[in-house]
């Protein structure tokens, strides 16, 4: 520190003060309960299309189609809409798909057979 009475020197920015620092904000900010409700949202989604047929292969192929769907609607959000919803939709998708492809494989170990053709 300087004397008292001494003039300053300007910082050298270096190390930027709180009161010259510029505050950068996201202009759409995702929030935590519109990613719960895109994910809620995919969730129910691929649920509704995962019920339609009871056998592994119709689940796997309704599941891939619902989750294909659920995709360009979450590139959508993304793009036009809110980010968060887009965010929640496309791991609930991510989720779904991987339970598909568990199910798909527990089914192919099992069996001894694969089951998609």
């Amino acid at each position: 520190m300087p004397p008292a009475g001494a003039p300053r020197t300007p910082p050298s920015g270096l190390f930027p003060s709180t009161r010259t620092r510029p505050t950068f904000r996201e202009p759409h900010p995702v929030r935590g309960g519109a990613v719960a409700a895109g994910a809620g949202a995919g969730a129910v989604w691929l649920l509704a299309f995962g019920v339609v047929d009871s056998s592994v292969r119709g689940y796997t192929y309704w599941t891939l189609l619902a989750g294909a769907i659920a995709w360009v609607v979450s590139l959508l959000l993304a793009k036009i809409g809110d980010r968060g919803v887009a965010v929640g939709v496309a791991a609930a998708t991510a989720l779904g798909w991987s339970i598909a492809a568990v199910v798909v494989g527990i089914t192919w170990f099992t069996r001894g057979d694969w089951p998609l053709w």
